[in-house]
């Protein structure tokens, strides 16, 4: 695990399952539609039980960027947070992994969750580079922390070595560059 501190918060990169996360809420990289078929949506109704699909199938369709909350189940977490983030190809999918990752956060707080897990939203079955989720996810979610005083402590789940590697290179860019910008005279 390689942290750092953003404000007074932790944002940290674990290589790992994030059903397995001990944090407050969960976060799904979910479709639209949410439904659980397959990614790290399947796995959490594995691990946290088909009570999760019951309680989304009731939440609808959820558009693109946004996100919702339902219970986590079996799961460790209390929540289980719904992010839908873009499918590559369809246009602006920048912006929307962005706005998918401040939803998340922004119920985060809605809900008073101290922890939180991220996958790597959209990078898998959805087709976006890996590296730009990795600058978008982690970027956002420190600019928030550094702005947001009841931000929660953010925990990035990757299920494999490389993936880790790539999100790892991107914190430690993101540890620097905040380092200058702190350092920097006139500030």
């Amino acid at each position: 695990m390689k942290c750092i501190k953003s404000g007074e918060k932790k944002l940290c990169l674990v290589q790992g399952d994030i059903t397995l996360a001990d944090c407050d809420a969960v976060v799904n990289a979910a479709n639209s539609h949410l439904q659980h078929g397959g990614g790290v949506a399947r796995a959490i109704v594995r691990r946290g039980g088909y009570t999760i699909q019951e309680e989304c199938d009731k939440l609808g369709y959820v558009p693109v960027g946004s996100a919702v909350i339902s219970g986590a189940g079996r799961l460790k977490a209390r929540y289980v947070i719904h992010a839908v983030g873009p499918m590559m190809g369809e246009g602006d999918e920048d912006a929307k992994l962005k706005s998918a990752v401040l939803s998340a956060l922004k119920l985060a707080v809605n809900h008073a969750v101290k922890s939180l897990a991220f996958p790597a939203i959209s990078s898998g079955i959805f087709g976006f580079p890996l590296e730009r989720c990795a600058r978008i996810l982690l970027g956002t979610a420190q600019q928030f922390q550094r702005e947001q005083a009841s931000a929660p402590h953010i925990y990035v789940y990757l299920y494999s070595r490389d993936d880790y590697n790539v999100f790892l290179d991107t914190l430690t860019a993101l540890e620097k560059n905040f380092g200058k910008e702190k350092d920097e005279p006139g500030d």
